[in-house]
C-alpha cells in the first residue's frame, strides 16, 4: 500500500490531509481543547496522514450533515460518515469499520412501546438534522412527521421542548441523555444499524476511493481500530468482520 504521488495528490491538492471530523457523534469523536477532537476517526485520520506522508488538518463540525457537505464541497479531502445513498453521489464510501445502533428514546408512561407505534398519524419524532437517523427515517416513516434539531447532541433536549413525542439517534447519546435528565427511556431493540465509513470525494478519483478502501479493512483486520476503541473508553459499537 505504498502512495504513489499521484496518489497523495489526489488526496492532499492542500499538501496536507483535511480530515472532516463529527463531534456530533460521540462513537467517533468528541471536542478536545488541545487538538480540536478526539476519537477513533482520529486516529484513523492521524494514521492515514502518517501512510501518506502529509500533515493533517482536522476539520471539525458539530454535525454529520455538515461534515458531509465538507466532503461532498472538498472543503475536507476525507470525512467519517454513515454509509447512505444519498451521500454517495458525491463521495465514495468505504466498507463500514464500526456498526452502531440508532433507537427511539419516550418520555416515561408514552403509549408508544415499540417500534411499530411509531410511525402513526401525529407521532412527531426527533432527529438530528442531516444525520444518518435523518436520511434514513425520511424514506421510511411513511405517517409520522419529522422535526429536525440542528445537531445530534441536541435532539433530546429539542424533543423535551417542542413536546414531540419520540427521539431518535446513536443509543449511546440518547443513554446518556436518559441518564442525565430523567423521566424518558429508551424502547427495546433499533430501528437501525448505522455502517459507519470513511469517504472521500468521487471527484479524486477511483484510484484514491479504492487506496482507502484497502486501508479501511487494514485497520479492521489489524486490530487498530478495535484497540481505538479501547483506548477511547467507547463501548456499543462493533468493528464488522471483512
Amino acid at each position: 500500500m505504498q502512495p504513489t504521488e499521484a496518489l497523495r495528490a489526489a488526496f492532499t491538492p492542500k499538501q496536507v490531509l483535511r480530515a472532516s471530523i463529527n463531534v456530533g457523534n460521540p462513537i467517533l469523536a468528541s471536542r478536545d481543547d488541545r487538538h480540536g477532537a478526539r476519537g477513533v476517526s482520529v486516529d484513523l485520520a492521524r494514521e492515514l496522514a502518517r501512510r501518506l506522508g502529509v500533515g493533517l488538518e482536522l476539520v471539525v463540525f458539530p454535525s454529520a450533515g455538515e461534515s458531509v457537505e465538507a466532503v461532498a464541497a472538498e472543503q475536507a479531502d476525507i470525512g467519517f460518515f454513515a454509509i447512505d445513498p444519498t451521500r454517495g453521489e458525491l463521495i465514495s464510501f468505504t466498507d463500514a469499520y464500526v456498526v452502531i445502533e440508532g433507537a427511539y428514546l419516550v418520555r416515561d408512561g408514552s403509549p408508544i412501546a415499540a417500534h411499530a407505534d411509531v410511525d402513526r398519524p401525529g407521532v412527531r419524532v426527533t432527529v438530528g438534522k442531516g444525520s444518518a437517523y435523518d436520511l434514513y427515517l425520511s424514506r421510511s416513516l411513511q405517517q409520522a412527521s419529522i422535526e429536525r434539531a440542528p445537531t445530534s447532541p441536541a435532539v433530546v433536549d429539542v424533543f423535551l421542548e417542542s413536546g414531540a413525542d419520540v427521539a431518535a439517534g446513536v443509543r449511546q447519546q440518547l443513554e446518556a441523555d436518559a441518564a442525565r435528565l430523567g423521566g424518558v427511556h429508551l424502547l427495546p431493540g433499533h430501528f437501525m444499524l448505522i455502517r459507519q465509513a470513511m469517504g472521500v470525494p468521487k471527484s479524486r478519483g477511483e484510484a484514491a476511493a479504492d487506496y482507502l478502501r484497502a486501508f479501511v479493512e487494514e485497520m479492521k483486520v489489524s486490530g487498530f481500530v478495535q484497540e481505538a476503541l479501547a483506548r477511547h473508553q467507547i463501548t456499543g459499537a462493533a468493528v464488522p468482520s471483512t
